[in-house]
């Protein structure tokens, strides 16, 4: 009887499914997408295995693929550096930064709505009186 044992990677070296996983990612979707069509032209079932990843995972949809360098990125912005003063400026830039977003986030809603009351206001122009005369005819 034969039995397949599972030999894990050490743990601060990810295996080769990982690391290929992370450098496709560091290069977007389109790295993705190329390496999907040429699995395709070379061996059409990887190529089907990957679409098939692809849209399980989310990457076939997602706007942008998950980077290992934003990821660390943000854990690093939250991290103190030791430096009161430096921390203190950090979080006041970063806490202006969100308030500053905030008010944009709602500047393009209010230009959103007014867009969309216009749009409105003409097609209630343009249908109105359509809608007055189809009800006196009958």
């Amino acid at each position: 009887m034969t039995t397949i044992t599972h030999t894990p990677t050490a743990p601060g070296r990810p295996g080769w499914f990982a690391r290929a996983e992370a450098w496709l990612d560091d290069r977007g979707k389109g790295a993705w997408i190329a390496a999907m069509v040429l699995s395709f032209i070379l061996f059409w079932p990887v190529g089907l295995a990957l679409l098939m990843y692809m849209i399980w995972s989310k990457r076939m949809f997602a706007n942008t693929c998950r980077s290992s360098w934003s990821q660390g990125h943000s854990i690093k912005t939250m991290k103190s550096t030791g430096n009161s003063a430096f921390d203190a400026y950090k979080s006041d830039t970063l806490k202006r930064l969100e308030e500053e977003q905030d008010r944009f986030e709602a500047f393009l809603e209010r230009l959103r709505d007014a867009k969309d009351k216009a749009e409105f206001d003409q097609f209630m122009e343009e249908a109105g009186p359509r809608s007055e005369t189809r009800t006196t005819e009958t």
